[in-house]
């Protein structure tokens, strides 16, 4: 599946960026590197087999990685503290994963309300987790086009909503913060930022699935 391949340019132009600050753009494409980085770990997880095993693309090396490896570690404490929260996302969200318009529409409402209260990591991972869930689903029901679908929803939120708040971190690489294993005080900060964003991501289902939607 081409939305999981990347290329050795494509990856050394994301890593670059880590040393300077990153423009808009930049983040956006950072933000969906990690995606595919987390779908394609979430997919081997749940033991999706592919046509084409080269898809299953390495992901990058450098500053980028550490990101990516911190991205997945902390969702997945997320998935574990709630795993039925964040699987059978499309069943949850109660929709056809034929329609990109009903996909992308039931992605971008999930994300919405995930943030409605303000971002935190937390929220951010929760975000990853749940296009990580949506992407399982489409490829499981024979719609792994839609894996595209939703790696570009999600880099579209992200340049909409997350970019002026990850300027001011100063990008990507402030994820680090959240697990330094010698401070409990911050451990404590993530699990309260993860517990906040499920509520979120419930209040969000309830909204998807009003009647005038």
């Amino acid at each position: 599946m081409e939305v999981l391949r990347r290329s050795s340019v494509f990856a050394a132009e994301v890593m670059e960026v880590f040393d300077r600050s990153p423009t808009d753009k930049e983040l956006v494409s950072q933000a969906k590197a990690l995606c595919r980085d987390y779908i394609n770990s979430r997919l081997i997880q749940a033991g999706v087999s592919w046509s084409k095993p080269e898809y299953n693309a390495p992901v990058p090396g450098g500053k980028l990685a550490e990101v990516s490896t911190i991205l997945l570690r902390l969702g997945d404490e997320l998935e574990y503290i709630r795993p039925n929260v964040y699987r059978n996302i499309a069943r949850q969200l109660n929709i056809s994963l034929h329609s990109e318009t009903v996909v992308s529409d039931a992605f971008l409402a999930v994300a919405a309300q995930i943030f409605t209260a303000g971002i935190t990591w937390g929220k951010v991972v929760s975000l990853y987790a749940v296009a990580a869930g949506l992407a399982v689903d489409c490829v499981r029901h024979a719609q792994p086009a839609m894996v595209h679908t939703i790696v570009d929803c999600l880099g579209e939120f992200v340049r909409k909503t997350l970019v002026t708040w990850l300027k001011r971190r100063g990008g990507w690489a402030d994820i680090t913060k959240c697990v330094v294993n010698s401070d409990p005080s911050l451990r404590s900060h993530w699990l309260v930022a993860a517990v906040c964003s499920f509520g979120h991501f419930l209040k969000a289902i309830f909204f998807v699935l009003l009647p005038e939607r």
